[in-house]
């Protein structure tokens, strides 16, 4: 049997498990999170289950945990995915539920060497909901799913299962669904971008180290295929400037010099693209709004607004260019490109070649606006 054969008949089990006959809320092991990874070396599919008692996440709500909140992963391992679950389902009692699925997480391992077949397996199947959060992580599945939140909160609470801020985020990735990455990755032209999730050790402190989890990063696509994973300084400046609502705290330095701290407001950023190209060639501007937290060396104003500009500038041309090495469009700059210009886009896409080089980029303005000082006095020239 084929993978994505495999894949087809695992999640059709889930489906029909999921709409089984009415059951006691007690009477059910209910599955939170589907963790997929695969053995290169064996050739074999390994499937994690997260399951949680329901009644003991439910008293939770609004409360402390009196006591520690177990949780289950349940592995198997099989020639398909289909027969690695099929493991399971005799071994599960109370019989396994999986209508209250949130989170798939994929294994690098699986990214590596089978993730356009999983994904596209995974997008086209009715039976999981297009609402799932995806991650992926180079973590084991198996040891991030035994991972609790702080205070011995059970696992529903921490990052796997993170709403997007409903106000502006700050210094941190927002969740992604299924639904919002296909819809990227499908796309002909810019990147589609999956959190990466990894185990923090050394920040928490409960009797001994409390580990946590938290997003390092992203897995990026270009054009249906896995390309690398970019690191969380460039994820989070990447999410300032193509996402909405976030915000982000910003050294300021002459030279080497620390002399400030800022925080940035969510960026106004506009691509004007050259007329009458084969490919794209365009500029960028951004704005923004800064308030200024904190002051270690008396600067005038404009002094400290120029040292941010040309500091943004800086990281946003090495971020692209960065990209470009890697032929990921991290800008996303060819996803309104194709749309004005479809003819110039379908001699490109025929041409096969990767659409952008450093010198497509040809100018990067950045227009910062200090509004607040945060009480410092503060010589403005």
């Amino acid at each position: 049997m084929n993978c994505k054969g495999a894949i087809s008949i695992l999640l059709c089990i889930f489906l029909l498990t999921g709409c089984g006959g009415i059951k006691n809320i007690q009477d059910l092991t209910y599955i939170v999170a589907i963790g997929m990874d695969y053995d290169e070396v064996e050739e074999e599919y390994i499937v994690y289950l997260q399951g949680l008692n329901f009644a003991n996440v439910a008293k939770q709500e609004g409360g402390k945990p009196v006591e520690k909140i177990p949780s289950f992963v349940g592995t198997a391992r099989g020639k398909t995915l289909n027969l690695a679950v099929s493991e399971l389902y005799s071994k599960s009692d109370p019989p396994i539920y999986f209508g209250h699925v949130k989170t798939l997480v994929l294994s690098q391992r699986l990214i590596n060497s089978k993730s356009k077949e999983v994904l596209e397996e995974v997008a086209r199947n009715r039976s999981l909901r297009h609402r799932l959060r995806i991650v992926t992580t180079e973590e084991s599945i198996e040891e991030i799913f035994n991972i609790k939140a702080l205070f011995n909160y059970p696992a529903v609470y921490t990052v796997l299962f993170k709403d997007k801020a409903n106000g502006l985020a700050q210094d941190e990735l927002q969740p992604t669904s299924l639904l919002l990455f296909l819809r990227s990755y499908y796309e002909p032209m810019g990147v589609a971008k999956i959190p990466t999730v990894t185990i923090d050790t050394s920040s928490w402190v409960s009797e001994k180290e409390f580990p946590v989890l938290f997003y390092d990063g992203y897995s990026v696509f270009q054009q249906q295929s896995f390309v690398k994973n970019i690191p969380l300084e460039d994820a989070v400046l990447l999410d300032w400037m193509v996402e909405k609502n976030i915000a982000l705290n910003r050294p300021v330095k002459d030279k080497e010099e620390l002399i400030a701290a800022v925080k940035l407001s969510s960026p106004k950023m506009k691509i004007t693209y050259e007329k009458d190209k084969s490919e794209p060639v365009f500029s960028l501007e951004i704005s923004a709004r800064a308030d200024l937290l904190e002051k270690l060396r008396d600067i005038s104003a404009d002094e400290l607004k120029t040292l941010l500009e040309e500091d943004l500038k800086k990281q946003i041309i090495h971020l692209y260019e960065k990209g470009v090495d890697s032929k990921l469009d991290l800008l996303n700059a060819g996803e309104k490109w194709y749309r004005k210009d479809r003819e110039a886009f379908k001699e490109l896409e025929d041409s096969k070649h990767f659409y952008l080089k450093k010198d497509s980029l040809k100018k990067v303005k950045v227009d910062i606006q200090i509004f607040h000082f945060n009480s410092y006095e503060y010589e403005k020239n």
